[in-house]
């Protein structure tokens, strides 16, 4: 084992380590006593408190905000192959507990004790994301570690990702093992769907919703449903799939409209689910226009906050989101309003919400309120790692 350098902390800069956080700030950093700038990136170091008191192993990159991040609170155990294959098969575990089919985010990073790694399953294949300077040099020992957990046909690294340029690391993608199709069949919620797993949004496809989608799936049977920023249909066809009368899927990508189509043919739903391609927000004043009314709303948004500093300007979006999405419904309908932004909060995107109800002189009920999927665990001490939101809201006048 190689003998690692240490990282000195200033005086109490150690707080949120010790109670449990993973992630420390470069102004956190004693520079004086070891330099930031001395470190490689990606270069595993002992953390030591300002008394010198060792406190764990993190990886280091001088060049993010985040300059290190924990792997280890015992300080002689670095993150190896050896140590790999524990935390995979922790995670694999969990998985296995909670879903009979091998479809699901198999490592959320912080959520897994395996902080910039991202690995969401496809059954056989695997699509990965090193989002860190410190996975990144972690390339070859979790190759061998996915290996000998997983055996997978076929892994996909998504290198196209903005972690991953804040990170100063190259783009692209790139497959390894047999050569994947571009597109691959995955199963959530009894619903057949195929992913472009090679060019699609993020790692291909978002499980993250899977139990929003479950709840809102026993609510539409019969009604007229719309989905607005569709992708590939996640939402609308199991909608349809599960008794929605009819569902129009609203994309600004011709490419994911396309998925859509053939996700609604998989599961023979051709003439309950439609699509229209064109920015949500002016998809929203045609159908006003047009005197359209929807039975269901589903809002599930880009994230409009990716900064704190964007909180104003992203705020403003979701509430004019969820303003025009209002006017669609009829006099007793339901409104899906999802965030994945992590600077907002359940409580602002239910004011969003309520502002939105008596904007249009409605009343609005929270009859639901959903957060990601089990397969994305929340690190209890990292804010940041419970990002998603949902609500389901009736919406109704006197």
């Amino acid at each position: 084992m190689t003998a690692l350098r240490s990282l000195r902390l200033k005086k109490n800069a150690d707080r949120r380590l010790k109670a449990g956080h993973l992630w420390l700030y470069s102004n956190e950093i004693d520079t004086k006593t070891t330099p930031l700038k001395d470190f490689a990136a990606g270069e595993q170091a002992v953390v030591e408190a300002a008394n010198g008191k060792a406190m764990g192993v993190a990886y280091v990159n001088a060049h993010s905000l985040i300059c290190a991040r924990m792997v280890s609170r015992d300080v002689g155990m670095q993150l190896d192959r050896s140590l790999l294959v524990h935390r995979l098969n922790q995670a694999l575990s969990l998985r296995q507990r909670l879903f009979a089919r091998p479809f699901y985010r198999l490592v959320h990073g912080e959520g897994d004790l395996l902080p910039g790694l991202v690995i969401d399953r496809f059954d056989d294949v695997l699509v990965v994301q090193l989002n860190t300077a410190g996975m990144e040099a972690l390339r070859e020992p979790l190759l061998d570690a996915l290996d000998k957990v997983m055996s997978p046909r076929a892994i996909v690294l998504r290198h196209d990702t903005s972690g991953r340029r804040m990170e100063g690391l190259e783009g692209g993608v790139e497959v390894l093992g047999d050569e994947p199709p571009e597109r691959i069949e995955l199963e959530e919620n009894g619903v057949r769907f195929v992913a472009p797993l090679l060019d699609g949004q993020k790692t291909g496809w978002f499980y993250d919703h899977r139990p929003n989608r479950a709840w809102l799936n026993a609510q539409v049977e019969g009604k007229r449903v719309l989905d607005l920023f569709s992708y590939v249909g996640g939402w609308g066809v199991q909608a349809a799939a599960h008794g929605a009368s009819e569902v129009l899927c609203v994309d600004s990508s011709e490419r994911a409209l396309q998925g859509v189509e053939e996700n609604a043919g998989l599961n023979g739903l051709e003439e309950r689910v439609a699509v229209g391609e064109c920015d949500a927000f002016e998809a929203l004043a045609a159908l006003k226009a047009d005197d359209e009314r929807f039975d269901v709303v589903i809002l599930d948004p880009p994230a409009f906050i990716k900064k704190r500093k964007d909180m104003a300007s992203g705020e403003r979006a979701y509430s004019r989101l969820n303003r025009e999405a209002m006017r669609l419904l009829g006099r007793d309908g339901l409104l899906v309003s999802a965030s994945c932004s992590m600077h907002l909060g359940m409580d602002r995107l239910t004011d969003v919400v309520r502002g939105a109800a008596r904007h249009q002189d409605r009343h609005a009920q929270v009859i639901y309120q959903g957060h990601q999927g089990a397969d994305h665990p929340v690190h209890p001490a990292i804010a940041e790692t419970s990002y998603l939101k949902a609500l389901g809201v009736r919406v109704f006048r006197d």
